[in-house]
């Protein structure tokens, strides 16, 4: 479905295939007994001008050599009936090999991925080497003409994002981060604006990985070695089906930026620095 995983189209057309829209209000409890990643209040970025919700693309460039890892969890309503055929939306294998050589990551899950996945998701969110954000519920666009996605109107973008962290909850992720990723990383003053009131960080990233229906892992790795700087935010994949590569850029990635002296972080850490 892409010609080179050197377009930027790549990293959002998994979006294309995702779909579904619902809406629920969310009001997610403090756990009984936190997780470390829990213990304060994540940092978050100032409203924007005019008090849109703001955006975050990257961290300090001069203030260390850190990058952040980011994965996509995506899944959408209708997709149900082919995970209980075979397909696989999760990838297991990547949230080992991330344990294995303990880097910290900041996965962006969607409400329906929780739903389907909910022991995945409680172990990632319970685990203090990651934190889960919220990728909305059904990864329908928040702007028109955003990769071949269906759209949420305007009036329920707020609450397909709570609905998410609904999702997070009833799963069991003690605390989820109040950082949304865009689907298809598209976004208009209108969208920022209907998500104010919900108190989150836009995370878009500068570096895409191009893993989104890549065959190529060498490629992907290739790109996000070219691409990273420090204070990078790298956009890859936690779906087997659609990103197959990504366990293995991860491999390949993580032990030569560790060799060209850059540290692993969450999003949160790019944030409060």
């Amino acid at each position: 479905m892409i010609t080179s995983v050197r377009r930027v189209t790549a990293a959002c057309l998994l979006g294309a295939v995702l779909t579904a829209c619902a809406t629920a209000p969310h009001q997610a409890p403090r756990p009984a007994r936190p997780s470390p990643a829990a213990t304060s209040a994540p940092p978050t970025l100032a409203p924007g001008p005019g008090g849109l919700t703001p955006v975050f693309k990257n961290g300090s460039r001069v203030h260390g050599r850190t990058v952040a890892l980011t994965f996509d969890a995506d899944m959408t309503a209708d997709q149900g009936a082919r995970a209980a055929a075979g397909e696989h939306f999760d990838n297991p294998g990547l949230i080992a090999a991330l344990r294995a050589l303990k880097v910290p990551a900041t996965v962006f899950m969607t409400g329906r991925w929780a739903e389907e996945y909910p022991e995945q998701a409680r172990s990632i969110g319970r685990d203090p080497l990651f934190e889960v954000a919220n990728h909305s519920y059904s990864h329908y666009a928040f702007t028109d003409d955003c990769y071949g996605l269906p759209t949420v109107s305007a009036d329920r973008m707020r609450a397909d994002v709570e609905r998410a962290f609904t999702a997070f909850r009833r799963a069991g992720v003690p605390d989820a981060r109040p950082y949304f990723r865009f689907p298809g990383g598209c976004y208009d003053r209108r969208a920022l604006k209907a998500l104010t009131p919900v108190g989150v960080t836009a995370v878009q990233w500068d570096v895409v990985s191009g893993d989104a229906f890549a065959t190529d892992a060498g490629a992907v790795s290739r790109q996000v070695l070219e691409g990273a700087r420090p204070g990078s935010v790298v956009v890859m994949h936690c779906t087997r089906s659609a990103a197959p590569t990504t366990e293995r850029v991860v491999r390949t990635v993580v032990p030569e930026l560790r060799a060209r002296g850059y540290r692993f972080v969450r999003v949160s850490e790019l944030i409060g620095s």
